[in-house]
């Protein structure tokens, strides 16, 4: 029977060599992180802990969306041995040491979303030092958040390995995210845009993608190195197409590895 665990005590006790971050409202994609981590260790844990740090917009935290029962449920199904329920107190017990994301925290999401990614980098950071992984899963969905952390972890010199998880989409092509039950039918066949712009062979083609679908506010579309997230050019090895914007007032991400720079 999987093991609940509200207290950060707990840890010094009780061992876990894998985690799996999340901010709950699980779904297929967490499934498959938490099948991940449990095929690379022994012992997997989900945290579960809507981080206050990382909204700019306190409506958006405070209509997070919240299924304790389920949650547990679904990580007990993937395979899950433990799952870590914290409230502010156990993960901020007083003054809070910031993690800077630095100049590259300050572009695309970081843009739109100012101090987002010290939020995520400060209680990723704040996580790992209570439960003390081997390994840490994270989802290449959010590929900017993804490489800011692997360079947190170097850059402070973590004993930790990250692990990224390919994105899970629906059968339609539009990547699962929690953010999805705010859509309705037609809105999520407008949401469908994204994958449809990042199959695409050239930049033209992307743009013109998204001026098809009216419904779908654009933020960013940009093709990226994705050793460096400088925008990509004909020397880049690794290219990776990204894309951001809104249906209605619901923010939707993606990102996909493409061959091309323009």
């Amino acid at each position: 029977m999987i093991e609940i665990h509200k207290s950060a005590v707990d840890f010094a006790r009780q061992k876990y060599d894998v985690l799996v971050p999340t901010m709950g409202a699980l779904h297929a994609g967490h499934e498959s992180l938490i099948k991940i981590g449990k095929s690379l260790g022994t012992k997997v844990l989900v945290s579960i802990f809507v981080n206050p740090l990382q909204f700019e917009n306190k409506n958006d935290f405070a209509n997070y969306p919240k299924s304790i029962e389920k949650d547990v449920a679904l990580a007990e199904s993937a395979g899950a041995d433990g799952v870590f329920i914290p409230n502010k107190e156990e993960i901020y017990p007083g003054k809070v040491n910031e993690v800077s994301a630095g100049a590259l925290g300050e572009i695309y999401e970081g843009k739109s979303r100012p101090n987002h990614f010290n939020g995520v980098l400060t209680v990723v950071k704040r996580l790992f030092e209570i439960t003390s992984p081997r390994l840490a899963v994270f989802g290449e969905k959010d590929f900017q958040q993804l490489f800011l952390i692997r360079k947190m972890v170097k850059e402070h010199g973590l004993p930790i390995g990250i692990s990224a998880a390919p994105t899970i989409r629906d059968e339609f092509g539009l990547a699962l995210s929690s953010r999805n039950v705010f859509l309705d039918i037609d809105q999520r066949k407008s949401a469908q845009v994204l994958f449809r712009t990042l199959k695409k062979s050239s930049i033209d083609e992307m743009k013109q993608e998204i001026k098809n679908e009216p419904n779908f506010k654009l933020d960013y579309l940009e093709i990226i190195d994705e050793e460096s997230l400088s925008k990509a050019d004909k020397s880049t090895q690794y290219k990776r197409g990204i894309i951001a914007g809104w249906i209605n007032e619901v923010r939707l991400i993606d990102n996909m590895r493409v061959s091309f720079t323009s």
